[in-house]
């Protein structure tokens, strides 16, 4: 887990905030949602599990305290589950696009997806094996959190959003370059 994230919102400059979410896998803990580490209270669970246990009692009650957020693994079909997802858009604080590696690029898919579809304001964070190289087309498309590999260097990270000073494509960020 990283320490700090790089927080780009639609109408700031990217900057570097406190993690306070944990990545959970859903793994073990008989279902449960783990025992957080390092004092955090706010857990990112996977979507299927989410889709499994969110009509559980404490799950909902800590949902509607903002203490859950879910994130989507590159394969889940999001679409096919949009009704859950219009729901979560009024509980969840936080989604994450998980990249299990960098070179597979459906999250970004998933990004756009949550800004265009679903009409999603709340943070999406791009997480798991998520390069500097990708931070400009990710915040393009809607990520405005991005959670680095743990051996990126976030310093050199920040400096890549002011490589260009105009965009010629479409963005979420509406930032398109208008040529006279």
């Amino acid at each position: 887990m990283n320490h700090q994230i790089i927080y780009y919102p639609k109408d700031a400059k990217p900057s570097l905030i406190v993690n306070e979410w944990q990545v959970w896998d859903g793994e073990c803990n008989g279902g449960g949602i783990p025992d957080l580490e390092y004092g955090l209270h706010k857990v990112l669970v996977p979507f299927h599990w989410w889709l499994t246990h969110h009509k559980n009692a404490d799950i909902w009650a800590r949902a509607q305290e903002g203490k859950i957020g879910v994130w989507f693994a590159a394969d889940d079909d999001i679409l096919q589950h949009s009704e859950v997802i219009e729901e979560g858009k009024s509980l969840w604080p936080v989604v994450g696009a998980h990249f299990p590696v960098f070179r597979d690029g459906r999250s970004f898919s998933t990004a756009a997806l949550l800004r265009d579809r679903f009409e999603w304001q709340g943070e999406v964070r791009a997480i798991g094996d998520v390069l500097i190289d990708q931070l400009l087309q990710g915040a393009r498309v809607g990520f405005d959190s991005f959670e680095l590999r743990p051996d990126q260097n976030i310093d050199i990270a920040l400096k890549q959003f002011n490589l260009y000073s105009f965009a010629t494509q479409n963005s979420w960020r509406d930032q398109r370059a208008t040529i006279a």
